[in-house]
């Protein structure tokens, strides 16, 4: 483990995060909800804002799948989309929702600035992001999507978005700092 250079619990709550915080609306399988708690651990996201239905730690599927991200993921729960998209605009953070629609952005092809405080929400596995959330929202997110297939298992999109999230702003920061 040491050779990986993976941090320890404690060296992972103390590390600056990247402003990114994930919202799951009503998300039905805890597996999937594990799932995203293992990925913004990896990509060390801010948070993870659980709303609704949703299941939330402790939770023996969510753990099963999260294997003690849960335990490193700062996560806050809400009993609705609305006021999680409050508190949100309230610290600064442009809010987006995952989702195919009309005038949505291709998550290739937006930038996003560095320091940006940035929300994606990820919406029910088989309704997606709500249309009142929608409409709380600054735009969707998409992802291109090439095959027969538009649909991603929402655990495989949010992997899909934090990493082009977090890979642009590494990039740019490796940019700054090489001047290339």
């Amino acid at each position: 483990m040491e050779e990986l250079g993976r941090k320890s619990v404690e060296e992972f709550r103390k590390s600056e995060k990247i402003p990114i915080i994930i919202v799951l609306e009503n998300i039905r399988s805890a597996y999937n909800v594990g799932s995203v708690f293992r990925t913004s651990d990896a990509f060390l996201i801010e948070a993870i804002y659980i709303i609704g239905y949703s299941a939330k730690p402790p939770h023996k599927e969510i753990k099963k799948t999260a294997l003690g991200a849960e335990e490193t993921v700062e996560w806050k729960y809400f009993k609705t989309t609305a006021e999680a998209v409050e508190v949100l605009r309230q610290q600064g953070f442009n809010v987006f929702a995952a989702e195919q629609a009309e005038g949505s952005f291709k998550l290739n092809a937006i930038g996003f600035e560095p320091e940006e405080k940035i929300a994606v929400i990820f919406g029910n596995e088989v309704t997606g992001v709500e249309q009142s959330t929608i409409a709380l929202c600054d735009g969707c997110l998409e992802i291109p999507q090439l095959g027969m297939k538009h649909s991603l298992n929402i655990a495989t999109a949010a992997g899909v978005v934090l990493w082009e999230l977090v890979r642009t702003r590494m990039s740019l920061s490796t940019k700054e700092e090489t001047g290339l």
